[in-house]
Order: C-alpha cells, then sequence, then structure tokens
C-alpha cells in the first residue's frame, strides 16, 4: 500500500507530540498531529490513519490520576470509533502518559475484550519523578516489536509501577503479553543504575493486546531515535572507531516506528 499514515493525539497537557511525530517520519510514515477536539467534532478521523498514537506528557495535569482524564474524554466521545479503528487491522501505541490512558480505557491487556481495566501503573516506588535510561528485553512478538531482542531507551515518569492482580499478572507472563521488561544491559552497567526503576511487578516495562497490534510502554521510543541521544554515545563512538566498526546513526527506539510502517508494506 502507499505510505502509512499515523496520527499523533494532542491536547491538554500532553507534551511529547513533536517528537513522536517525528520519529514516524523518520520511520518513513506520514505523521500527523491532531488536537483531540478536532476528532471529537469531526475535523479530522481516525478511519483516514492507520496508526494511532497516545504520546507522552501530563493530559489534565494528572490531577486525578495518570491518564485518567483523557482517557475518560476519549471513552465518552470516541469509543466507537476507536473501536471501529482498532478492529480494522490498525496499530496502536501508548508511551509513558499513553499507556496510562491505554490502560485506563480498558485497550491494554484486553484479554477480557476491549474496555475493562484489569492493570494499573501506580506511583514509583520512590515516590519521586525519575528521569534517566533503562535497559530492556523484548519478549512480545507483535508487529511493533518484531526483529528485536532488546534495546535501551529513556524514561520519564513518576507513576509508572506496573501493577497487576495475581491472575493477570501470571496470564500476561504466560502468553507473552507482558512484551517489554527492565533488565540489567549495558547502560545499567555502564552508569551503575538500578535495572528496574519504579518497582514494576515481574519488571514489566511494556504490555500488548492478545493481538500484538495494541503496545503501551512506559519508555520513551522517540528520544531514542538517533545514536548520539544515547548517554554515552560519546564512549561508544570511541569504542567503534577503535575497533574499526561503523559509527551508527540510528538509535535504538527507531526500530519500533520502522516496525510500525513495514507492517503495512
Amino acid at each position: 500500500m502507499a505510505t502509512p499514515k499515523a496520527i499523533v493525539l494532542s491536547g491538554y497537557g500532553i507534551n511529547c507530540e513533536q517528537e513522536t511525530a517525528h520519529a514516524f517520519q523518520l520511520a518513513g510514515a506520514e505523521a500527523a498531529i491532531v488536537h483531540i477536539n478536532d476528532l471529537i467534532d469531526g475535523h479530522d478521523d481516525l478511519a483516514d490513519y492507520q496508526i494511532l498514537a497516545f504520546p507522552g506528557g501530563f493530559s489534565y495535569g494528572d490531577d486525578t490520576g495518570s491518564g485518567h482524564a483523557l482517557a475518560h474524554r476519549v471513552r465518552n466521545h470516541l469509543w466507537e470509533k476507536l473501536l471501529a479503528f482498532i478492529q480494522q487491522d490498525r496499530l496502536v501505541i501508548g508511551i509513558c502518559n499513553g499507556f496510562q490512558i491505554m490502560v485506563n480505557l480498558g485497550l491494554l491487556p484486553a484479554t477480557e475484550g476491549y474496555g475493562r481495566r484489569q492493570v494499573a501503573l501506580i506511583h514509583n516506588t520512590s515516590a519521586r519523578y525519575l528521569c534517566r535510561w533503562v535497559d530492556l528485553w523484548v519478549h512480545g512478538e507483535g508487529p511493533w516489536l518484531r526483529r528485536m531482542d532488546g534495546l535501551s531507551l529513556p524514561i520519564a515518569h513518576g507513576e509508572g509501577q506496573f501493577y497487576a492482580p495475581d491472575e493477570v499478572l501470571a496470564q500476561l507472563q504466560e502468553t507473552g503479553l507482558a512484551a517489554l521488561s527492565y533488565a540489567s544491559g549495558e547502560i545499567c552497567r555502564h552508569l551503575g543504575l538500578e535495572p528496574n526503576p519504579n518497582g514494576s511487578l515481574a519488571d514489566i516495562a511494556g504490555i500488548t493486546d492478545p493481538t500484538g497490534r495494541l503496545l503501551g510502554l512506559m519508555p520513551h521510543p522517540e528520544r531514542a531515535v538517533t545514536f548520539t541521544q544515547l548517554p554515552h554515545w560519546t564512549w561508544l563512538k570511541e569504542k567503534y572507531l577503535r575497533e574499526g566498526q561503523k559509527i551508527p546513526a540510528q538509535g535504538p527506539g527507531l526500530r519500533i516506528f520502522q516496525n510500525a510502517v513495514e507492517y503495512f508494506r
């Protein structure tokens, strides 16, 4: 098909729409930043796109809990259109606050159908906002995570601790829906960081729905699309030069967006 079109939601405290749209464009998609009011009022239409992104930020200031208020706005005004979008073999990603929105909407993990909330993202065990890099293992096999084993991405959140009841947690692990987990990798070792930054159960950093077409994750892949965004890129550059290796241009997060584009080609 033609170049896939991605719609990146904006409005009411979302603040990562520019970076997210840029990542999709780097990956080869057309990307449009659309205010949620323009979808509600009919000035734009979800049906015109193949990919939907709920970006990071602090929607409605997170005053009633992270992602709660915007999730209610989507459910009250766009729920039927959103369900129709999902059921037409489209892709959806929620990053950080977007992950929180998708969880509150019951779009993830959706093991009992869309619309029922099953898991939560609660305050970090440190009770602090954290901004740092993490290493991740990839367990999922959906369209977003194809041909990926592990990667490193930055986080920036105060409510990122993944929580689920025991039976739901076991189901996520048994079915592979616990798609991303915090791990001790190159960056954690290089910077001396604890692998799990927020106390998430089973080290879960991201999950998918049963189709794999819906992905939510707390780390920010859109902030790791170029090599020089890595926190230790200068060290890596010298290492590659001394080993005679080519210095890459791309960062690890770009692969996620490229996978989404390739899904429609």
